[in-house]
């Protein structure tokens, strides 16, 4: 699907929205006495109201400004989500947003709002009666807005759709193979480039931990890089991005049950699907930085020459690694992906995963849990961003402490630490395969839904794709 944005000051759509920071107060909106008295009558208790005027909706929203910058636009993405379900009740095609004296951020996240939550994933759907109905248009009118504040958020709501798209495609269609080759059509769209290695280039490169987990597949592993450079690039030391990429997780012979855990394991690749769309939206908007995205993937299944417990794997960076869980096979991909990463002497190296269960068990699907080495001064712009697009930072810490547990008696670590603090230990095992900048992103809580949270639909969210775009471009 997809919606365009653009700016007329001329009003053409038969839905309006207008934002009003005080509920009685409504500026130069048009309205009668009555709509004014209906509309205050709503504000009472909600923060939008709408008047059906016949030929036309009209929407009154209501942001409080003296909420916290991050919750005050949260306030308006949200408003935005419930117009996107009247717009679709109403099989409106469009809306114009006026913001008039309202700043243009409340009026881009109310836009944000709209866009996102009318996403559907309709692939597979077979009757056109069960496709809803969405706007194709969004129109700014009213005060100046600037083309490129525009046509950035185009790229990012474009950029969430590709991710959820991925996510929500099924492993019948979506192996390691074709995953990698959605990234390079991608590439040729956006203007990055794409290079992907194939089983035997995995080997020569001796990445033990994604052979491992692809030997109970019958299909091959892949491991793509995505290049990014920009001739005016602000960084000299590349900023390179890890994404999980196990497009169907079993659990292999560690086999998880099947409610509430397998029967949705096709996410398992989100972290591979937002690194690529967050990409995909810097080469769009030419973002003056150099990146790098490195993206390991397979499947996880029990088959009959499946990796097993007790196995001994030799890993890219030459560690040795005792599999005592089967189901604990991210860590082993990311770990290949983070030693590679090491040749490009990175500034930065921010990895992306559905890691543990402990990571969503620990805050739920409200936010993302992060740890790493990284300074300080770079976890605070990534909790701003995080603040600032409502996809909030919780860091871990990663004292020596936990790193006791993944001690092996016949190797260098074992995959699998203390079941407490189980996300933290996980990130130690990633920090044995770092030697550089590094920040750990575990997002198993809020990468698939069951049910929609707002704007966040149900299914694939793309959580961390909004994260790491504003993050980049505070960068930039």
């Amino acid at each position: 699907m997809e919606i365009q944005f653009s700016i007329n000051s001329e009003w053409q759509s038969l839905a309006k929205a207008f934002i009003i920071f005080a509920r009685t107060d409504f500026g130069g909106i048009p309205l009668s006495d009555a709509e004014r008295a209906y509309i205050l009558k709503q504000l009472e208790d909600n923060n939008l109201a709408n008047v059906n005027r016949y030929n036309e909706l009209l929407f009154v929203v209501y942001a409080d400004r003296l909420k916290d910058q991050g919750v005050f636009r949260e306030q308006c993405r949200r408003a935005g989500n419930e117009i996107a379900g009247v717009l679709k009740k109403e099989k409106i095609g469009g809306i114009d947003v006026y913001f008039g004296d309202a700043d243009s951020d409340s009026s881009i996240a109310l836009a944000e709002g709209i866009a996102l939550g009318s996403y559907q994933f309709v692939k597979y759907k077979t009757s056109a009666e069960t496709i809803l109905w969405y706007p194709e248009k969004i129109n700014f009118a009213g005060n100046f807005i600037s083309k490129t504040a525009i046509d950035r958020l185009s790229a990012m709501v474009e950029a969430v759709f590709i991710a959820r798209d991925l996510v929500n495609e099924p492993a019948t269609y979506l192996n390691a193979v074709m995953l990698a080759n959605s990234f390079a059509s991608m590439g040729k769209e956006a203007g990055f480039e794409t290079e992907i290695f194939d089983k035997r280039k995995i080997e020569d490169l001796k990445m033990g931990g994604l052979l491992a987990v692809n030997r109970g597949s019958i299909d091959p592993p892949t491991f793509s890089v995505l290049k990014y450079e920009s001739p005016n690039a602000k960084n000299i030391k590349p900023v390179v991005l890890v994404g999980k990429g196990v497009v169907y997780d079993t659990g292999g012979l560690s086999l998880k049950s099947t409610k509430d855990s397998m029967d949705y394991m096709k996410c398992d690749m989100a972290g591979g699907a937002v690194v690529a769309s967050v990409i995909y939206f810097a080469a769009k908007c030419n973002l003056p930085l150099n990146l790098i995205c490195l993206i390991p993937s397979t499947d996880n299944r029990p088959d009959g020459n499946a990796y097993t417990p007790g196995d001994v794997i030799y890993m890219h960076s030459g560690a040795t690694v005792e599999v005592l869980n089967t189901d604990a096979e991210g860590r082993l991909l990311l770990a290949d992906a983070l030693s590679f990463a090491r040749k490009y002497q990175p500034g930065l190296v921010i990895d992306i995963a559905t890691l543990t269960g402990s990571a969503a068990m620990a805050i739920g699907q409200h936010g993302i849990v992060a740890m790493g080495t990284a300074d300080e001064s770079v976890f605070r712009s990534l909790k701003r961003s995080g603040d600032n697009v409502y996809e909030r930072i919780v860091e871990f810490p990663l004292w020596e402490e936990y790193g006791e547990s993944l001690k092996s008696d016949i190797a260098d670590m074992k995959n699998i630490g203390s079941r407490e603090g189980g996300a933290i230990t996980a990130g130690k095992f990633l920090e044995h395969f770092v030697s550089y900048p590094w920040i750990h992103l575990d997002i198993a809580g809020p990468a698939f839904l069951n049910t929609a949270d707002h704007y966040r639909t149900k299914g694939g969210t793309a959580a961390g794709v909004r994260l790491l775009i504003d993050f980049l471009m505070n960068m930039a």
